[in-house]
């Protein structure tokens, strides 16, 4: 019974739904023939859609007055079809035999027919007690075409449009994707183009359709005004919006390309600048972009009040959550009585005065703001309220769109779980968790409500990426010369959310290869486990009279205590070589030999040590920092065998100061650095390997060679027939001269500011500047044994003269200042730095240049 009601009920359901839309369907060709072009900027397919919607509706309103009213429908006969079966198209029709002669009933059925889109003709007639349906079927699509498209390729196109090989012609289908071709053009900033539908009949009801294409040039910005400013000048409000005027050096650039999008974006850009710099009555009035006449360029007007400029007055806090006081909560005011009203920095304030009450036993605390005007005095009073919000608890988490990551790998990285309380923050920090995980190329977090009206249900909605990685790339860099490298590495293996995989480079003055896999959540915890097999050579010949090898490996653990504390350890076991570093070289009777603390270190040790780090990271973005700081104390102990026997401290810190509220700008920020390191022998029986030592310069501290700052001999150069009767040849003698090893040390700090600022004409070539002062200093003298006394014992195998002096043993502080440009290039990341040193001591090796460039393909 249930089957007999379902097929009674669906054609009559089919027909009040086509009849509903019937009025609605778009259009614009009267004729199958051709259709006429439309500019993109004159918007009127509604009207040719609606005078197309009129002629159906009149051509029923005449059908269906030919029908005489009355009597009752015997049957109903269709003429005119051939491919569309006639149980088909009655199903469409609103009366069935059985209905009477009604001319609403006919006139309702005939616009159904028009609104399937598969008629381009229908009339009705009446012959005795039957109805006569004639219609003429739409023919079927045998080819689309794309005539003059230049900038858009056919395959974009077609994935836009509703049209398909085929499937039925449809006129109002027609004008549809025609339309969404004038769209994708748009998109494109060629607000100029045209688009001409035409169709090309074949035998058998088949067209052709064909879009013909009159590409313009791309719509480029003329120029921007600003209107009803006073306290800003247009260059200010231009540096402010991300939208800007054409110019010659901006072929890098899509900024000077006009964008509906990025227009509305501009003005929430200049609402969020007046409200950070005390405009609090501000509003944007208006922004328009005109299009000039010969639709080549477009002229954008923002026109804005801004009202008058406010100081803070009275600054309070407010609380109704048990156990919190405004007493208590004063220390974390970061906003004061006097300064301008800023808007940014008032909502920070709230949303760290919240973080930190969610975190500290209140995980429902609110923190709003309120503000009380008096334009009279230009004051606001501020109160930072303290409500307990809503009791609000996770019912249900769904995670959608993940084809590969596994759903525990994101679960696990969220930072709330089924039952846990719910507040606004936490599908914040949830959609930055997921977006860390380096994954997803767009993540989304959705609410909404529960079984009851204190629960919630969590929905994360992803989007993947590729985690593979396959590079090929090369480059130059000043310190390891030109280099190329390879890398083969799968970021998310089999979804399990494990980084694998092998790199390595191979470069004038190094070699180095690496095996690594880590695991972020080892065992299904908080756990990072992973382990590292490697190879380094570095060839130092260029200034050191040694080569260095290392082949080793690592296992690494580490673990969060929260959302800015961890700590992480590593066990490494590697075995290093000193290698070519004797006899040295040779040219007629003299040899340049490495000094005596070198050569004492020749030969492989092993080392073996276990490290740790406590990292405390509160930047706001951990690849591109802004604000926010990040301290790092680590230490390593080598002694668990091996022929190192060493502790080493270390205590490194980073911050970052936006100068937004000085400058306007997101570009200018100071970056102030500093670290200091200390290492000690616990034991006599250690070797003191050199290659262990800290060593300052280059990176560190530029102006200065790489290592070419502390203790420090000189090499050998030793004179003599060069018999093979010895290292220096029979009867030679060895001074020491010619250049400096370098010996590192086990004391160094370092302090760099650095400040880092756009450059004209900077956004749209991708170029950034920096100017910066570094300090430091490395003393201390770690070595196996010592020779910088006189009277020194010689040493057996090495020849007569072993007295060598060491240099540099001092903690006079070095300090160098410059400037430094970075390119964002189609090539790659191109990093020059100048910096010339303005206190050194005698002796320090200087490198005024530091260049670096790299590319991965």
């Amino acid at each position: 019974m249930s089957g007999l009601r379902f097929k009674a009920f669906r054609p009559r359901a089919i027909r009040l739904a086509l009849l509903a839309s019937a009025c609605l369907v778009p259009g614009f060709l009267s004729d199958a023939e051709a259709a006429g072009p439309v500019r993109r900027h004159s918007r009127d397919d509604s009207a040719a859609a609606q005078q197309l919607a009129q002629q159906h509706a009149r051509a029923a309103d005449a059908s269906s007055q030919k029908v005489a009213a009355g009597g009752i429908i015997q049957s109903i006969a269709v003429q005119g079809n051939s491919r569309i079966e006639t149980p088909t198209v009655l199903s469409y029709m609103v009366v069935q035999p059985g209905d009477s002669f009604s001319r609403d009933g006919i006139n309702r059925s005939l616009k159904t027919l028009y609104a399937t889109g598969l008629f381009s003709d229908v009339t009705m007639k009446r012959e005795g007690g039957t109805l006569i349906v004639q219609v003429r079927e739409n023919p079927i699509v045998n080819r689309i075409i794309f005539e003059g498209n230049h900038g858009l390729k056919d395959n974009d196109m077609l994935k836009e449009m509703a049209l398909r090989a085929r499937a039925v012609f449809s006129a109002q289908t027609v004008a549809a994707d025609r339309q969404k071709i004038l769209n994708l053009y748009a998109s494109k900033s060629r607000f100029g183009t045209t688009v001409t539908p035409q169709i090309i009949r074949l035998g058998h009801n088949r067209v052709d359709v064909v879009f013909k294409i009159n590409e313009s040039p791309q719509t480029l910005i003329e120029k921007i005004v600003f209107v009803g400013n006073k306290h800003f000048s247009q260059g200010d409000l231009a540096a402010v919006i991300s939208s800007k005027e054409s110019a010659w050096y901006r072929f890098f650039s899509s900024s000077d390309e006009y964008n509906p999008e990025r227009v509305r974006y501009d003005q929430e850009l200049l609402r969020r600048f007046y409200l950070h710099n005390g405009f609090v009555d501000f509003h944007m009035v208006d922004a328009t972009g005109e299009l000039s006449e010969d639709h080549k360029t477009f002229y954008i007007t923002y026109t804005v009040h801004e009202g008058p400029r406010y100081r803070l007055d009275k600054v309070s806090i407010r609380s109704n959550v048990p156990n919190v006081t405004p007493k208590g909560m004063k220390s974390h005011l970061e906003v004061y009585k006097g300064q301008y009203y800023d808007g940014t920095a008032i909502q920070d304030n709230a949303t760290d005065m919240q973080d930190w009450l969610q975190d500290n036993g209140h995980p429902f605390a609110q923190v709003r703001t309120d503000i009380a005007r008096n334009p009279e005095k230009k004051l606001v009073d501020l109160l930072f309220d303290i409500v307990e919000g809503p009791r609000v608890y996770v019912e249900r988490i769904d995670i959608n769109g993940n084809t590969i990551t596994r759903g525990d790998v994101i679960r696990r990285n969220m930072p709330m779980g089924e039952g846990d309380a719910y507040t606004p923050a936490d599908r914040k920090y949830t959609k930055m968790a997921l977006q860390d995980m380096g994954f997803f190329k767009n993540v989304s977090v959705d609410e909404t409500q529960g079984s009851a009206p204190d629960k919630v249900n969590v929905s994360a909605n992803v989007v993947e990426k590729p985690t593979g990685e396959f590079s090929l790339g090369g480059g130059y860099s000043t310190d390891v010369g030109i280099m190329g490298n390879l890398g083969l590495k799968q970021h998310n293996l089999l979804g399990t959310g494990v980084d694998a995989g092998f790199s390595g480079t191979v470069a004038y003055y190094e070699q180095q290869a690496d095996i690594s896999v880590t695991d972020p959540y080892f065992l299904g915890r908080n756990f990072v486990a992973g382990a590292d097999i490697y190879f380094v050579q570095n060839d130092y010949q260029t200034y050191q009279k040694y080569k260095e090898g290392q082949y080793g490996f690592s296992l690494r653990a580490g673990y969060s205590f929260n959302r800015y504390l961890s700590q992480s350890w590593t066990y490494t076991l590697v075995d290093r070589q000193v290698g070519n570093a004797f006899p040295g070289h040779y040219a007629g009777n003299n040899y340049d030999t490495p000094s005596i603390y070198v050569l004492q270190d020749a030969g492989w040790s092993l080392l073996s040590q276990i490290s740790t780090n406590f990292t405390y990271d509160r930047r706001d973005n951990r690849v591109m920092p802004h604000s926010g700081f990040m301290l790092n104390l680590g230490g390593d102990f080598a002694g668990l065998g091996g022929n190192e026997k060493y502790a080493r401290v270390k205590f490194n810190g980073v911050g970052y100061i936006p100068l937004d509220s000085i400058t306007g700008n997101h570009a200018w920020t100071i970056e102030m650095r500093g670290g200091i390191g200390y290492m000690g022998d616990w034991s006599h029986s250690g070797d003191r390997n050199i290659i262990d030592n800290f060593y300052l310069g280059g990176q560190n501290l530029r102006g200065f060679l790489q290592g070419g700052v502390g203790p420090r001999s000189s090499h050998f150069r030793c004179h003599g027939p060069g018999t093979s009767s010895g290292p220096y040849g029979a009867g030679g003698w060895c001074p020491w001269a010619g250049q400096d090893d370098f010996l590192g040390g086990k004391f160094m700090y370092t302090a760099s500011w650095q400040l880092d600022f756009p450059l004209p004409m900077g956004e749209a070539l991708g170029i950034s500047g920096r100017g910066f002062i570094d300090s430091g200093s490395l003393a201390g003298i770690r070595v196996r044994h010592r020779y910088d006394r006189k009277g020194t014992p010689q040493v057996p195998g090495l020849g007569a003269a072993t007295y060598t002096p060491i240099s540099g043993d001092t903690l006079v502080p070095r300090v160098s200042g410059g400037l430094g440009i970075s390119w964002n290039s189609p090539f790659g990341r191109v990093n020059i730095d100048g910096a010339v040193p303005i206190h050194k001591y005698r002796g320090d090796r200087v490198y005024p240049i530091r260049f670096g460039f790299g590319q991965q393909f």
